[in-house]
């Protein structure tokens, strides 16, 4: 399913998820988190909706092995009740960033992810907000979720950005 990446190298192959359980265990082990990207978000009362998403969603791990890969998106969703501390199970934590339209810079809110549904492009999940504003709608989006079994870990996404924050509000504070 992966492959150990070289410095620099990207596997762009996309294989076929033959072994759901083998494989969740696998990307558990490296402690992979995931990216989807698409070109449009929609969002309504506890539903996101990824509009046009990728046929791919990339998963990479942080040191010592440095993992990249591509996994189809519809076995990433396949992958959502597998292994002991699966996504069904233990619902991961993700940070969507996005474009508001006519906007300038990319917002973001953090989301816990569940039930994802994969119809022909549109990528939905049930959604529940954690930190930040959602709009109803907005343009290009990126989805980052954290690994299985690990919400706010020190490699967890969105663990990382709500420590950014609480660092950049101390020093703040401490400016004043």
């Amino acid at each position: 399913m992966n492959e150990h990446v070289p410095d620099g190298h990207v596997n762009m192959e996309v294989p076929t998820m033959t072994d759901i359980s083998a494989n969740a265990d696998q990307l558990e082990n490296e402690e992979s988190m995931f990216v989807q990207t698409a070109q449009a978000v929609d969002i309504g009362d506890h539903t996101l909706v990824l509009k046009g998403v990728t046929p791919t969603t990339l998963y990479f791990s942080d040191r010592p092995e440095r993992v990249v890969g591509h996994i189809g998106t519809g076995d990433f969703i396949d992958l959502w009740g597998a292994g002991e501390n699966s996504f069904e199970t233990d619902p991961p934590n993700a940070v969507l960033a996005f474009l508001e339209p006519g906007g300038e810079v990319p917002d973001d809110i953090v989301v816990v992810l569940k039930a994802p549904v994969l119809d022909g492009t549109d990528l939905s999940y049930t959604i529940d907000v954690i930190e930040g504003t959602a709009p109803a709608n907005a343009g290009p989006a990126t989805l980052f979720i954290d690994p299985f079994g690990r919400p706010l870990s020190a490699t967890s996404v969105a663990g990382v950005r709500r420590r950014g924050r609480r660092r950049g509000r101390r020093r703040a504070n401490r400016r004043m």
